[in-house]
């Protein structure tokens, strides 16, 4: 898929747990996962937004479209 999720890489720099981020944003740490590995077929703007503001980043961040 040409879309690439970073965040663990945000995860990393911000020294956050995936369970702490979940808890912050308010969803499952499996739902977390599904998003992490890029498996999530789509993400609601206000799950993008909290996960945002829990991380202090912007969507560009996170979310990197590489072509196949």
């Amino acid at each position: 898929m040409p879309i690439i999720v970073n965040i663990d890489v945000m995860l990393a720099r911000r020294k956050m747990s995936s369970g702490e981020l979940a808890e912050k944003v308010g969803i499952t740490p499996a739902n977390l996962s599904i998003l992490k590995c890029g498996k999530a077929k789509a993400i609601r703007l206000s799950t993008m937004e909290s996960i945002c503001k829990a991380l202090d980043c912007q969507p560009g961040d996170i979310l990197e479209y590489r072509p196949e």
